[in-house]
């Protein structure tokens, strides 16, 4: 059973997170050396955390665990369909009903209202006890636009075991940080210099 890690220092974000809100959230579970896990929305509070710095939720938003566990729930959806896509594998049925159950979750359009003593009027569907379910669909919307676009040819995993992190290539970069290329480095030279001294 891996272990979760709380103190460790986060990776900087992989190559693509900046475009994708999408490849942040497959992110957010990163496996470490040594069996050790770091999740980003393993509380309430982190879950919280991680919305508010992507714009996705106004600041102590009050998450539960429901909420959490939400977000979670897409992450796995998510990742599995960014393996599939990566791997040239079909996509599992389930991952993709959840990816668009999750973006038709909430209207898109301003919705029609009544006030009694003003009128008519519209408005966003999206009030505050729908924070979840807006971040939800956005991230959701997120990864089909990221798989359907051109930028899924470079869509990988990094090539670094452990890690379980995602990126967009570029180039012949084929890890998701520099802390990845440098360990997968040094496990190469490992194995020169002990397969030339067998």
């Amino acid at each position: 059973m891996e272990e979760p890690v709380t103190e460790q220092p986060v990776p900087p974000p992989a190559q693509g997170e900046g475009e994708h809100l999408s490849l942040a959230l497959a992110n957010s579970a990163m496996a470490l050396p040594g069996g050790h896990t770091i999740d980003l929305l393993g509380s309430p509070a982190q879950a919280d955390h991680w919305l508010t710095e992507r714009g996705l939720a106004p600041v102590d938003a009050g998450m539960r665990e429901m909420c959490a566990a939400q977000l979670r729930s897409l992450r796995e959806q998510v990742r599995s369909l960014f393996a599939a896509r990566a791997e040239g594998l079909p996509a599992l049925p389930a991952a993709v009903d959840a990816v668009n159950d999750a973006m038709t979750r909430v209207p898109t359009a301003p919705l029609l209202r009544w006030d009694d003593r003003t009128g008519p009027y519209r408005t966003a569907p999206h009030p505050t006890t729908a924070i979840v379910d807006l971040a939800v669909a956005t991230l959701a919307a997120d990864a089909a636009d990221l798989l359907t676009s051109p930028a899924a040819e470079r869509l990988t995993a990094c090539g670094s075991p452990p890690c379980n992190r995602f990126l967009l290539r570029h180039g012949r970069r084929q890890w998701c940080s520099t802390r990845c290329g440098d360990r997968a480095r040094a496990a190469r030279a490992y194995a020169r210099r002990t397969g030339a001294e067998s």
